[in-house]
């Protein structure tokens, strides 16, 4: 008889996070855990234990280099990739993050600089600016463009509605 597997075969409960070898738990906060519990949780863990483990080396940077070394003894270069941009995230300034922001909008509204820079009563220089990183955009200039982004997206059908 072939060997087959049923999805149902493969729907299960999920086993949770263990520690072997050392008296640390999951449960425990992460600075407990060493360098055992860190590779363990990078190998063996769920989104929870990344969760924790990216809170907890982004808020000391204590736990930096243990996380560093348990990173590079990894077995899964997809899961090590996975946790290197949720900290890079995590670690992001809010001036980056609004720059990333705008720079995604601005692309969205597939409009130039010069024509950006008219729809929001400023100068081409300043979007550069604000582009660039060199200087951080108010809330409204980063509101206004992504308003825009959205009207791109989905314009609105008012203007092609016809009374019947």
């Amino acid at each position: 008889m072939p060997f087959s597997l049923h999805p149902s075969d493969l729907i299960g409960d999920v086993v949770p996070l263990r520690f072997r070898n050392i008296d640390a738990t999951p449960e425990d906060p992460v600075d407990a855990w060493g360098f055992e519990g860190m590779l363990a949780a990078i190998d063996r863990g769920y989104a929870v234990d990344w969760r924790k483990l990216i809170e907890a080396v982004s808020a000391d940077p204590a736990l930096r280099e243990i996380y560093e070394d348990a990173r590079a003894a990894a077995e899964s270069a997809s899961t090590v990739a996975l946790l290197d941009a949720a900290l890079a995230v995590r670690e992001r300034s809010p001036a980056v993050e609004a720059r990333d922001r705008l720079r995604s909008a601005f692309r969205a509204t597939r409009l130039t600089q010069a024509q950006l820079a008219a729809r929001l009563g400023t100068s081409r220089p300043r979007v550069t600016s604000y582009l660039s990183g060199a200087v951080t955009p108010s809330m409204d200039v980063l509101v206004a463009v992504e308003a825009l982004a959205r009207e791109r997206r989905a314009p609105s059908l008012a203007a092609h509605l016809e009374l019947v």
